[in-house]
Protein backbone atom coordinates (compact mmCIF):
# COMPACT_ATOMS: atom_id res chain seq x y z
CA UNK A 1 0.00 0.00 0.00
CA UNK A 2 1.84 3.64 -0.84
CA UNK A 3 2.93 5.51 2.10
CA UNK A 4 0.76 8.19 1.37
CA UNK A 5 -2.51 6.20 1.78
CA UNK A 6 -1.20 5.30 5.13
CA UNK A 7 -0.06 8.65 5.96
CA UNK A 8 -3.70 10.14 5.37
CA UNK A 9 -5.31 7.33 7.09
CA UNK A 10 -3.64 8.08 10.10
CA UNK A 11 -4.65 11.38 10.30
CA UNK A 12 -8.32 10.45 9.56
CA UNK A 13 -7.84 7.97 12.21
CA UNK A 14 -6.54 11.26 14.53
CA UNK A 15 -9.21 13.88 13.18
CA UNK A 16 -11.49 10.99 14.43
CA UNK A 17 -11.52 10.59 17.72
CA UNK A 18 -10.39 13.98 17.95
CA UNK A 19 -13.91 14.43 16.99
CA UNK A 20 -15.47 11.91 19.04
CA UNK A 21 -13.24 13.33 21.95
CA UNK A 22 -14.98 16.40 21.42
CA UNK A 23 -17.94 15.01 21.38
CA UNK A 24 -17.91 12.99 23.95
CA UNK A 25 -16.99 16.24 26.28
CA UNK A 26 -19.57 18.11 25.01
CA UNK A 27 -22.31 15.37 25.93
CA UNK A 28 -21.07 15.28 29.35
CA UNK A 29 -21.19 19.61 29.50
CA UNK A 30 -24.80 18.58 28.68
CA UNK A 31 -25.46 16.05 31.37
CA UNK A 32 -24.36 18.31 33.96
CA UNK A 33 -26.80 20.13 36.06
CA UNK A 34 -26.43 24.23 36.33
CA UNK A 35 -25.26 23.75 39.73
CA UNK A 36 -22.16 21.35 39.06
CA UNK A 37 -21.50 23.72 36.77
CA UNK A 38 -21.59 26.59 39.04
CA UNK A 39 -19.31 24.84 41.14
CA UNK A 40 -16.83 23.51 38.82
CA UNK A 41 -16.29 26.47 37.10
CA UNK A 42 -16.79 29.07 39.65
CA UNK A 43 -17.27 28.15 42.86
CA UNK A 44 -14.00 25.92 42.92
CA UNK A 45 -11.57 28.62 40.94
CA UNK A 46 -12.73 31.35 43.56
CA UNK A 47 -11.91 29.29 46.34
CA UNK A 48 -8.41 28.83 44.73
CA UNK A 49 -7.96 32.38 44.36
CA UNK A 50 -8.93 33.14 47.41
CA UNK A 51 -7.12 30.82 49.10
CA UNK A 52 -3.81 32.25 47.12
CA UNK A 53 -4.60 35.55 48.28
CA UNK A 54 -5.82 35.47 51.49
CA UNK A 55 -4.58 32.24 52.58
CA UNK A 56 -2.33 34.09 55.13
CA UNK A 57 -5.57 35.67 56.48
CA UNK A 58 -6.91 31.99 57.47
CA UNK A 59 -3.70 30.68 58.79
CA UNK A 60 -3.51 33.97 61.13
CA UNK A 61 -6.99 33.66 62.62
CA UNK A 62 -6.50 29.75 63.09
CA UNK A 63 -3.57 30.30 64.75
CA UNK A 64 -5.76 29.91 68.55
CA UNK A 65 -6.01 26.14 67.40
CA UNK A 66 -2.34 25.03 66.26
CA UNK A 67 -0.24 27.84 68.58
CA UNK A 68 -0.60 28.49 72.36
CA UNK A 69 -0.10 31.71 73.82
CA UNK A 70 3.37 31.93 75.65
CA UNK A 71 4.09 31.84 79.53
CA UNK A 72 2.88 35.19 80.61
CA UNK A 73 5.05 37.67 81.91
CA UNK A 74 6.00 38.67 86.08
CA UNK A 75 4.90 42.33 85.75
CA UNK A 76 6.62 45.05 88.03
CA UNK A 77 4.54 48.08 88.86
CA UNK A 78 6.25 51.04 87.62
CA UNK A 79 6.47 54.29 89.68
CA UNK A 80 7.62 57.53 88.81
CA UNK A 81 6.52 61.47 88.88
CA UNK A 82 9.38 64.18 88.55
CA UNK A 83 8.69 65.35 91.63
CA UNK A 84 9.44 62.69 93.38
CA UNK A 85 13.26 61.76 94.96
CA UNK A 86 15.23 58.80 93.50
CA UNK A 87 15.67 56.97 97.04
CA UNK A 88 11.94 56.77 97.44
CA UNK A 89 11.32 55.89 93.96
CA UNK A 90 13.97 52.92 94.48
CA UNK A 91 12.00 52.31 97.53
CA UNK A 92 8.43 52.07 95.67
CA UNK A 93 10.18 49.45 93.84
CA UNK A 94 11.25 47.48 96.48
CA UNK A 95 14.72 48.29 95.65
CA UNK A 96 18.21 50.48 97.25
CA UNK A 97 19.36 53.31 96.16
CA UNK A 98 22.77 53.35 95.23
CA UNK A 99 25.92 55.48 96.08
CA UNK A 100 26.52 56.43 92.45
CA UNK A 101 24.85 55.03 89.27
CA UNK A 102 25.88 52.66 87.27
CA UNK A 103 27.44 53.12 83.76
CA UNK A 104 24.53 52.51 80.67
CA UNK A 105 25.92 51.39 77.24
CA UNK A 106 23.27 51.49 74.52
CA UNK A 107 23.88 49.35 71.60
CA UNK A 108 22.30 49.22 68.26
CA UNK A 109 22.06 47.98 64.91
CA UNK A 110 21.57 50.89 62.33
CA UNK A 111 19.56 50.77 59.02
CA UNK A 112 19.10 54.31 57.96
CA UNK A 113 16.61 55.28 60.78
CA UNK A 114 18.00 58.87 61.31
CA UNK A 115 15.29 60.42 62.81
CA UNK A 116 14.12 57.96 65.34
CA UNK A 117 17.74 57.24 66.44
CA UNK A 118 17.85 61.53 66.86
CA UNK A 119 14.82 61.07 68.99
CA UNK A 120 16.24 58.05 71.03
CA UNK A 121 19.79 59.23 71.52
CA UNK A 122 17.91 62.38 72.83
CA UNK A 123 15.72 61.21 75.03
CA UNK A 124 18.74 58.72 76.80
CA UNK A 125 21.70 61.28 76.36
CA UNK A 126 21.89 62.38 80.19
CA UNK A 127 22.03 58.64 81.58
CA UNK A 128 24.18 56.63 78.94
CA UNK A 129 27.72 56.38 79.05
CA UNK A 130 28.67 55.08 75.86
CA UNK A 131 26.41 54.96 72.58
CA UNK A 132 27.16 52.04 70.56
CA UNK A 133 25.97 51.51 67.33
CA UNK A 134 27.41 49.24 64.30
CA UNK A 135 25.98 49.89 60.61
CA UNK A 136 26.49 47.02 57.70
CA UNK A 137 26.33 47.75 53.72
CA UNK A 138 23.38 45.02 53.50
CA UNK A 139 20.11 44.69 54.98
CA UNK A 140 19.03 41.75 56.52
CA UNK A 141 17.81 40.59 52.91
CA UNK A 142 21.14 41.02 51.32
CA UNK A 143 20.46 43.96 49.54
CA UNK A 144 23.19 46.71 49.38
CA UNK A 145 23.00 49.85 50.83
CA UNK A 146 25.36 52.71 51.88
CA UNK A 147 26.75 53.76 55.20
CA UNK A 148 23.40 55.89 56.32
CA UNK A 149 25.02 56.84 59.26
CA UNK A 150 28.79 57.91 58.33
CA UNK A 151 26.70 60.48 55.89
CA UNK A 152 24.97 61.98 58.77
CA UNK A 153 27.33 61.74 61.56
CA UNK A 154 27.65 65.14 61.87
CA UNK A 155 24.21 65.07 63.35
CA UNK A 156 24.74 63.00 66.06
CA UNK A 157 27.80 65.85 67.41
CA UNK A 158 26.03 65.45 70.54
CA UNK A 159 27.29 61.98 71.51
CA UNK A 160 30.72 61.94 69.55
CA UNK A 161 32.86 61.72 72.66
CA UNK A 162 30.97 58.81 74.13
CA UNK A 163 30.44 57.09 70.63
CA UNK A 164 31.77 53.88 69.44
CA UNK A 165 30.93 53.18 66.27
CA UNK A 166 31.25 50.17 64.22
CA UNK A 167 31.01 48.77 60.54
CA UNK A 168 29.99 45.69 59.64
CA UNK A 169 30.65 44.00 55.85
CA UNK A 170 27.75 41.94 54.82
CA UNK A 171 27.68 38.43 53.56
CA UNK A 172 25.47 38.76 50.52
CA UNK A 173 23.92 35.34 50.52
CA UNK A 174 20.81 35.43 48.35
CA UNK A 175 17.87 33.59 49.64
CA UNK A 176 19.34 32.90 52.58
CA UNK A 177 16.89 32.97 55.66
CA UNK A 178 17.06 36.79 56.28
CA UNK A 179 17.63 35.84 60.25
CA UNK A 180 20.50 34.56 60.14
CA UNK A 181 22.10 37.66 58.63
CA UNK A 182 20.51 39.59 61.19
CA UNK A 183 21.86 36.99 63.91
CA UNK A 184 25.30 37.55 62.50
CA UNK A 185 25.27 41.31 62.71
CA UNK A 186 24.05 40.61 66.69
CA UNK A 187 26.64 38.69 67.05
CA UNK A 188 29.17 41.35 65.75
CA UNK A 189 27.56 44.14 68.19
CA UNK A 190 28.95 41.61 71.02
CA UNK A 191 32.64 42.27 69.95
CA UNK A 192 31.53 46.05 69.40
CA UNK A 193 30.30 46.31 73.04
CA UNK A 194 33.80 45.04 74.30
CA UNK A 195 35.77 47.13 72.23
CA UNK A 196 33.68 49.99 73.72
CA UNK A 197 34.79 49.07 77.24
CA UNK A 198 31.50 47.19 79.02
CA UNK A 199 32.46 45.41 82.60
CA UNK A 200 30.61 43.45 85.04
CA UNK A 201 28.08 45.00 86.49
CA UNK A 202 27.63 48.07 84.00
CA UNK A 203 23.70 47.95 82.66
CA UNK A 204 23.37 47.06 78.73
CA UNK A 205 20.33 48.37 76.87
CA UNK A 206 19.31 45.71 74.03
CA UNK A 207 16.37 46.90 71.71
CA UNK A 208 15.57 47.44 67.81
CA UNK A 209 16.44 51.57 67.28
CA UNK A 210 12.91 51.88 67.46
CA UNK A 211 11.93 50.66 70.66
CA UNK A 212 12.99 53.64 72.78
CA UNK A 213 13.06 53.16 76.84
CA UNK A 214 11.76 56.68 78.88
CA UNK A 215 15.11 58.66 80.21
CA UNK A 216 13.36 58.11 83.70
CA UNK A 217 12.98 54.14 83.52
CA UNK A 218 16.65 54.24 82.74
CA UNK A 219 17.75 56.59 84.80
CA UNK A 220 15.72 54.32 87.54
CA UNK A 221 17.76 51.41 86.64
CA UNK A 222 20.88 52.91 86.89
CA UNK A 223 20.62 54.14 90.58
CA UNK A 224 18.58 51.26 92.41
CA UNK A 225 19.84 48.29 93.87
CA UNK A 226 17.51 45.09 93.62
CA UNK A 227 16.12 44.95 89.74
CA UNK A 228 16.27 41.76 88.29
CA UNK A 229 19.64 41.23 86.32
CA UNK A 230 17.64 40.83 83.28
CA UNK A 231 14.93 43.11 82.79
CA UNK A 232 12.32 43.28 79.88
CA UNK A 233 10.76 46.70 79.42
CA UNK A 234 6.97 47.10 78.85
CA UNK A 235 6.81 49.71 75.73
CA UNK A 236 3.51 51.23 74.27
CA UNK A 237 3.07 50.24 70.58
CA UNK A 238 2.72 52.72 68.47
CA UNK A 239 2.51 51.84 64.00
CA UNK A 240 3.05 55.02 61.60
CA UNK A 241 3.51 57.58 63.95
CA UNK A 242 2.28 58.09 68.00
CA UNK A 243 -0.82 59.00 66.69
CA UNK A 244 -1.96 55.12 65.95
CA UNK A 245 -1.29 53.54 69.44
CA UNK A 246 -1.65 49.81 68.69
CA UNK A 247 -1.72 48.80 72.16
CA UNK A 248 0.80 48.07 75.29
CA UNK A 249 1.96 44.89 74.66
CA UNK A 250 5.64 45.43 73.66
CA UNK A 251 8.23 43.59 75.63
CA UNK A 252 11.47 42.57 73.54
CA UNK A 253 13.57 45.78 74.68
CA UNK A 254 15.53 44.91 77.66
CA UNK A 255 18.05 45.98 80.31
CA UNK A 256 21.06 43.64 81.72
CA UNK A 257 22.97 43.98 83.88
CA UNK A 258 26.34 42.83 82.00
CA UNK A 259 27.95 39.52 82.90
CA UNK A 260 31.00 38.63 80.35
CA UNK A 261 30.60 35.24 79.73
CA UNK A 262 26.70 35.41 80.00
CA UNK A 263 25.72 38.20 78.24
CA UNK A 264 24.64 37.78 74.43
CA UNK A 265 23.05 40.49 72.69
CA UNK A 266 19.80 39.15 71.37
CA UNK A 267 16.02 40.08 70.54
CA UNK A 268 14.23 37.67 72.53
CA UNK A 269 12.61 36.61 75.43
CA UNK A 270 15.20 36.21 78.20
CA UNK A 271 13.46 36.36 81.08
CA UNK A 272 10.23 36.02 83.17
CA UNK A 273 10.32 39.92 84.47
CA UNK A 274 8.81 42.97 82.92
CA UNK A 275 8.73 46.22 83.74
CA UNK A 276 5.48 48.10 83.23
CA UNK A 277 5.57 51.51 80.52
CA UNK A 278 8.73 52.01 80.48
CA UNK A 279 9.01 53.40 77.32
CA UNK A 280 8.02 53.84 73.15
CA UNK A 281 8.20 51.41 70.60
CA UNK A 282 7.16 53.22 67.02
CA UNK A 283 7.55 50.95 63.94
CA UNK A 284 7.51 51.96 60.92
CA UNK A 285 7.66 55.48 61.97
CA UNK A 286 9.36 56.64 58.58
CA UNK A 287 9.34 60.61 57.40
CA UNK A 288 9.70 59.49 53.47
CA UNK A 289 7.36 57.01 51.88
CA UNK A 290 10.20 55.87 50.10
CA UNK A 291 11.53 54.66 53.63
CA UNK A 292 8.57 52.49 53.94
CA UNK A 293 9.48 50.82 50.31
CA UNK A 294 13.40 50.20 51.47
CA UNK A 295 12.22 48.90 54.75
CA UNK A 296 9.24 46.23 53.60
CA UNK A 297 12.07 44.96 51.28
CA UNK A 298 14.64 45.02 54.04
CA UNK A 299 14.10 43.77 57.39
CA UNK A 300 14.05 39.96 58.28
CA UNK A 301 9.93 39.47 57.48
CA UNK A 302 10.07 40.57 53.91
CA UNK A 303 8.07 37.23 53.22
CA UNK A 304 5.40 39.40 54.17
CA UNK A 305 5.47 41.49 51.20
CA UNK A 306 3.31 38.99 48.77
CA UNK A 307 2.01 40.88 45.95
CA UNK A 308 3.68 43.81 44.10
CA UNK A 309 1.09 46.04 44.40
CA UNK A 310 2.19 46.29 48.19
CA UNK A 311 4.87 48.18 47.70
CA UNK A 312 3.00 50.95 45.46
CA UNK A 313 3.35 54.81 47.23
CA UNK A 314 -0.38 55.35 46.83
CA UNK A 315 -1.22 52.48 49.02
CA UNK A 316 1.21 52.90 51.49
CA UNK A 317 -0.02 56.16 52.23
CA UNK A 318 -3.24 55.33 52.28
CA UNK A 319 -2.62 52.68 54.76
CA UNK A 320 -0.51 55.18 56.85
CA UNK A 321 -3.77 57.27 57.17
CA UNK A 322 -6.31 54.49 57.62
CA UNK A 323 -4.12 52.94 60.05
CA UNK A 324 -4.10 50.16 58.69
CA UNK A 325 -2.07 46.82 57.65
CA UNK A 326 1.02 47.66 55.48
CA UNK A 327 0.75 43.83 54.31
CA UNK A 328 -2.76 43.42 54.96
CA UNK A 329 -2.24 40.58 57.54
CA UNK A 330 -4.85 39.73 60.72
CA UNK A 331 -3.17 40.39 64.30
CA UNK A 332 -0.79 38.25 65.61
CA UNK A 333 -2.61 37.02 68.35
CA UNK A 334 -3.75 33.56 70.27
CA UNK A 335 -7.32 33.94 71.10
CA UNK A 336 -10.06 34.41 68.67
CA UNK A 337 -11.07 37.14 71.37
CA UNK A 338 -7.72 39.04 70.84
CA UNK A 339 -7.59 38.73 66.94
CA UNK A 340 -11.29 39.80 66.38
CA UNK A 341 -10.84 43.01 69.10
CA UNK A 342 -7.88 43.83 66.95
CA UNK A 343 -9.21 43.11 63.59
CA UNK A 344 -9.46 46.66 61.14
CA UNK A 345 -7.80 50.09 61.45
CA UNK A 346 -5.94 51.31 64.25
CA UNK A 347 -8.15 53.98 66.52
CA UNK A 348 -6.59 57.31 66.09
CA UNK A 349 -5.10 58.43 69.28
CA UNK A 350 -5.55 62.83 70.01
CA UNK A 351 -3.05 62.61 73.13
CA UNK A 352 0.58 63.66 72.46
CA UNK A 353 0.65 63.55 76.41
CA UNK A 354 4.18 61.47 77.97
CA UNK A 355 5.97 61.39 74.60
CA UNK A 356 9.48 61.46 73.72
CA UNK A 357 10.82 65.44 75.17
CA UNK A 358 12.78 66.26 72.24
CA UNK A 359 10.07 65.24 69.80
CA UNK A 360 7.87 67.66 71.48
CA UNK A 361 10.41 70.33 71.71
CA UNK A 362 11.20 70.01 68.37
CA UNK A 363 7.56 69.50 67.27
CA UNK A 364 7.30 71.41 63.46
CA UNK A 365 10.36 69.02 62.72
CA UNK A 366 8.86 66.08 63.31
CA UNK A 367 4.91 66.79 62.82
CA UNK A 368 4.62 63.97 60.30
CA UNK A 369 5.03 61.62 63.93
CA UNK A 370 2.19 63.88 65.99
CA UNK A 371 -1.02 63.61 65.69
CA UNK A 372 -2.89 64.73 62.41
CA UNK A 373 -0.36 64.51 60.04
CA UNK A 374 -0.57 61.35 58.27
CA UNK A 375 0.69 62.71 54.80
CA UNK A 376 4.46 61.33 54.11
CA UNK A 377 6.97 62.84 52.31
CA UNK A 378 7.50 61.06 48.77
CA UNK A 379 11.04 61.14 48.15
Amino acid sequence: MPDGYSSSRKKDDGCCQEVYRMARIRCMMLTLDTRTVIVLFLVIPLGFTGIYIHGQKVTYFLRPLWQSPPKSFIPIPHYYHENVTMPWLCKLHGWKVRDYPRKVYDAVLFNNEVDMLTIRWKELDPYITQFVLLESNSTFTSIPKPHYFATNRKRFDFVEPRLTYGTIGGRFKKGENPFVEEAYQRVALDQLLQAAGIEDGDLLIMSDLDEIPSAHTIDLLRWCDGPPPILHLNLNDYLYSFEFNVDHSSWRASVHQYQKVKTRYAHYRQMDYLLADSGWHCSFCFRKISDFVFKMKAYSHTDRVRFKHFLDPKRIQNVICNGDDLYDMLPEEYTFKEIIAKMGPIPRSYSAVHLPSYLLNHADEYSYLLPGNCIREKG
